[in-house]
């Protein structure tokens, strides 16, 4: 009894959070147009930009700035939030308000699409289904950005070592530290986007903070990849210290190209391990039946004459 009154009392709650959303959304909706609009006579925004722009998400960050507003989310958990939206190759406030809008309209739109489906159960495995559908509601938007952090810092690092050998000719051709990182960005753009959005976000803090040094240090904070705080460290360095950029970069290039290399190595000896499962499973098998085989039946022939 006391845990029928339990899930009355959540759905009561969720039941209230969604009365809440739908009395924010048209308010944050109005304010939006209102922006766009104010937007658009400014030339910031165009029309044809804010249709472009699918409706669940518009509806996803529609209820994330609900919940934003509300202030339920609170700073240090909404700083490190923002921190996985930005290592997720994600800018702006609008992904954080879309990743908070998804799991609150995936934690209530579940349970209420397994309600039909938990029809044939019983009162305790009803309450499970819909309890276990709202836990994946929650925790699955969480698991795609962690998947999509993982995918950036991977292609962010296959393209690094290209990215600092444009650098050391562009260092050698006499450019500045900021014209060669936007250089960079403008040459990678095609080949490897998440690595040219990261040199392009560099290349605008170099061009606004005072201290170049935190612009280059920011770098490998965003992402975390140790690459990218070995890059911003040396060219820290060589600013402070007035060493050469070309040289710097040279050897940087070369250490990561050898990194590299001893990872493709370590995958290939772990191979021959890593295939004896296989081996033992679907080979073994076929040839033990092609060598035993005919044995086995020629005993079956004799067991099977008078």
């Amino acid at each position: 009894m006391n845990r029928v009154l339990l899930l009355q009392a959540a759905f009561g709650i969720m039941a209230a959070m969604l009365l809440c959303v739908a009395l924010l959304v048209p308010r944050m909706r109005r304010a939006e147009k209102l922006q766009a609009r104010l937007g658009t006579l400014r030339g910031l925004v165009t029309r044809s930009r804010v249709d472009a722009v699918p409706l669940p998400q518009r509806i996803a960050r529609s209820v994330g700035q609900a919940v934003l507003a509300s202030g339920i989310v609170k700073g240090e958990t909404l700083a490190e939030l923002q921190r996985t939206v930005v290592a997720a190759g994600f800018r702006g406030a609008r992904p954080v308000a879309v990743f908070i809008g998804a799991k609150v309209l995936l934690m209530v739109a579940l349970p209420v699409l397994m309600l039909p489906l938990s029809a044939g159960f019983g009162p305790m495995g009803r309450n499970l289904l819909v309890a276990g559908a709202a836990v994946a509601g929650l925790v699955l938007p969480d698991m795609i950005l962690r998947r999509m952090k993982e995918a950036h810092a991977q292609q962010v690092e296959r393209g690094l070592a290209d990215a600092l050998d444009l650098m050391v000719i562009c260092a050698e051709s006499g450019l500045p530290l900021e014209a060669a990182v936007e250089r960079v960005s403008t040459e990678m753009a095609e080949a490897n986007r998440a690595l040219a959005a990261e040199f392009a976000n560099v290349g605008t803090e170099l061009r606004i903070l005072s201290d170049r040094r935190q612009a280059l240090q920011n770098m490998g904070d965003r992402t975390g990849l140790e690459s990218l705080r070995r890059l911003g460290g040396t060219l820290a360095q060589t600013l402070q210290y007035g060493t050469p950029l070309s040289q710097a970069l040279r050897t940087l290039s070369t250490e990561l190209r050898h990194e590299t290399l001893m990872r493709f190595e370590a995958r290939a000896a772990r191979l021959p391990a890593l295939l004896t499962l296989p081996t033992i499973a679907f080979i073994l098998p076929c040839i033990f039946l092609i060598v035993g085989g005919p044995a086995v039946l020629r005993v079956l022939d004799l067991a099977s004459r008078p």
